[in-house]
Order: structure tokens, then sequence, then C-alpha cells
């Protein structure tokens, strides 16, 4: 016979049925069913008071909660969702406490959690699916630690408009305010680029170093990984940099930032590139001035990042300086550079510009421009070509951003 099985409900019915014959004493049935008096006596009660379904648990739950969120703090918090519909849980805390702070009127707001819990129970949140952490591997981006140290770079995916237009929207960066400097839709070359700068230039100046991937136009497979769009930024004196390939990791913050605008204009898209330009410049304003940077210490980026002390050169750019160690040449049209007697390929990216030759301890020469080497000419008159510094190194941790006064 298969063993017989039994479930709690059953067992207490049993416990009464068998409490009723009067065969048995109290200590005799909780022998019999493993339980205590005290358990005993719970039960009992609850079959003597008549309940149709005495046998069943109750809940729980208590019935009311002294540390409950008040109901007018919680409708305040979904009115924000709403009206802020990316915003997540820290970022909605952090513009209430900004609000309240404003006005004066003191309001204690509930912790990100307890936001997090009244936005799911007001159905505002979707469910997301966990993803497995990734293993470190010990390298992680370079921090600038002031504004304007160092901007990031890059397009994000083309997309067409509901009229069919394509859209390629060009956006930068500053790396330590995380401020959005420029969303715009630009043709993807190396001139429509330059073009956009230069207005970015102008209007409110320019940085150190910019960060980007190693993708045409800012980057190139030639000598220095230069591009024409790089070799104009080092005649400004702005430092090209680029990351390892095929790591978009390394240039993290702006990827993120990439995410938020997808999510933010372009799903779906606007009726033409003019409203979607639009769209971008709305989204600018309210990623620099309303929307909370966790990293920032829930600042907003236009909190931090001030115009940058560099200004656009006027006129026509002069060609980099050598010293009297360097051999000058002038690179040809087609990207050759005449060495001794030869004609030496060194790139198209740097037709016209002038470079320098020095002499290297290997006996072959390093070809440099501005302050960049390229390659080396072997004693076979061969050019090895560099490829670029990688902006990726170690740190042992962020320090802070700071602004200068």
């Amino acid at each position: 016979m298969p063993f017989r099985e039994t479930s709690p409900v059953a067992e207490r019915i049993a416990l009464m049925r068998e409490f009723e014959t009067g065969v048995f004493s109290v200590t005799e049935l909780c022998c019999r069913h493993g339980i205590s008096r005290e358990t005993f006596y719970v039960w009992q009660r609850r079959w003597v008071s008549g309940e149709e379904r005495w046998f069943e648990e109750r809940s729980h739950a208590v019935a009311c909660c002294p540390h409950a969120t008040d109901g007018r703090l919680a409708e305040r918090i979904i009115a924000v969702r709403r009206r802020f519909v990316h915003f997540g849980p820290k970022k909605i805390k952090a513009w209430l406490e900004d609000e309240s702070r404003r006005k004066g009127d003191g309001t204690g707001w509930p912790a990100a959690s307890t936001i997090g819990d009244i936005l799911k129970r007001a159905g505002l949140v979707e469910p997301q699916r966990k993803r497995r952490r990734a293993i470190a591997q010990g390298e992680v981006v370079a921090p600038a630690h002031a504004p304007n140290e160092e901007w990031s770079i890059d397009f994000k995916g083309w997309f067409r408009t509901s009229d069919g237009t394509r859209c390629d929207p060009l956006t930068i960066t500053d790396q330590a305010s995380r401020f959005l400097v420029e969303v715009r839709i630009v043709d993807p070359t190396w001139a429509g680029v330059r073009y956009a700068l230069e207005r970015v230039f102008d209007d409110i100046g320019m940085p150190a170093a910019i960060r980007s991937d190693n993708g045409t136009p800012f980057g190139s497979t030639g000598a220095g990984g230069l591009s024409a769009l790089s070799v104009w930024w080092l005649k400004l004196g702005i430092e090209p940099r680029y990351i390892p390939p095929s790591s978009p990791q390394d240039n993290g913050r702006h990827e993120r930032m990439h995410r938020t605008l997808k999510a933010e204009t372009s799903k779906p898209p606007a009726r033409s590139a003019a409203e979607q330009q639009q769209r971008f410049d709305g989204f600018r304003r309210h990623y620099n001035e309303d929307r909370p940077h966790e990293a920032l210490g829930q600042k907003a980026p236009a909190q931090l990042w001030q115009p940058p002390a560099r200004t656009f050169p006027a006129g026509r750019l002069g060609d980099p300086w050598y010293d009297a160690d360097h051999k000058v040449r002038r690179v040809r049209p087609a990207g050759q550079i005449k060495w001794r007697g030869e004609e030496v390929f060194i790139g198209e990216a740097l037709a016209g510009e002038l470079v320098g030759v020095a002499e290297h301890d290997s006996g072959g020469h390093i070809v440099r421009f501005s302050n960049r080497d390229l390659g080396v000419i072997g004693r076979d008159r061969r050019f090895l070509r560099f490829a670029p510094p990688r902006a990726r190194l170690r740190v042992a941790s962020e320090a802070p951003v700071t602004v200068e006064q």
C-alpha cells in the first residue's frame, strides 16, 4: 500500500474530532500530532468559535502599518514619475528633495527603495530581466578630474524619421561633469563633424582632449590612427584619444547617455528631421539642467560644468613647430614625403601638412606630426606606422570633479 499523505488542514480537523470523542487527554493529543499545548488551544478556540472554515490559516499581514508612506506623498511621487517618465526612484527622490528645499516646506521623502515600491504598486515600473555581471578585467577608463579636460564624441546609431529622412545624431559630452555639450544631426563625414565642432568651439571654447572610437571620421587605420579630423584637432592643440577597438565600455559614460537619449527622443521617431532636432535640443536642456546624476551626488551636470578657458582661434591655423633635431617635410597630396631621394608613403590624412623626421637610436627615423608619433622609417626606407596610444589606463579610484574658479 502507498503511504498515506496528509495536510495541515486534515491534521487540524482530525485533532478536534479526536478531542471530541473524549478518549484522549490534551497531552496525549499533542503527542500524537506533534504539536505544543499552546498550538492545541489556538485551534480549539478557532473550532469552538463557530467559524465555517476555522481550520484554514489566516493572513499574518498587519491590519495597519504606522510607518506607511502618507498617501499625499505617494501621489506626489507618482505625479513626478508621470511627468518625468524616465526618472528612476533615486532621481525622483533627488528631484523632490530639491523642490522641497526651494519651497522650504521641510517635507521628509521616503527612501529610494520605498519610492520604487510605490511606483511598482502603481504599475509604473516595467520588470527588467537581470543580467549576470561581467567579470572585471582590471582596466578602466581614466577619469577626467575637471570640466573640459576631456570630451567624448560619437554618433548615436542612425535612424529614419517618419518621413524617411536619415538622421545621424552627433553627440558630445564632457567626461567629468557629464554635461551634454551638443546633440546635432549632421552628415557622418569629417566635413560635417568639423562644421559642427567649429560652431561648438566658437560658441563655448575647446577642451584639452577628445575621446572617440577608431571609426570614420574620428580615427583611421593609418599612421598614428589619425584621420583628417583628428589632424585638425592636433593643430588646434586638442589631443585625440582613441579607445581600444571593439571596446565601447572604455567610453561607457557616453554610451550610457546614448541609451537615455534614444529612449527619450527616438521611440518613436519624429515626423521630420527638423522636429527631431527640436527633440534633441529639449533633451539636452533637460539632461543638463533638470536631470540629477547619481555619479555627481544627484546634481545636474550644469551645476558642475563651466565653459572652457581655451578659445577657438580665428583665421588660418599655422604649421606645427619642430625643434632643430627634426628634418621638416611637407606631405604631398597623395600622402608621401620625399626622403633621401625616395618617396615614402605616410598617410593621406596628412596631405598638405608639415611633419618632422628625427633620427632614432635604432638607426631609423621617427616621423611626428605635432606631438604625435606616427611611425618609423627603417633603414630600408619603408615606413612602419604606429597604432595610436589607447585611452585605457589603470586608476585606483575616481577623483571628485573639481571646478576651477
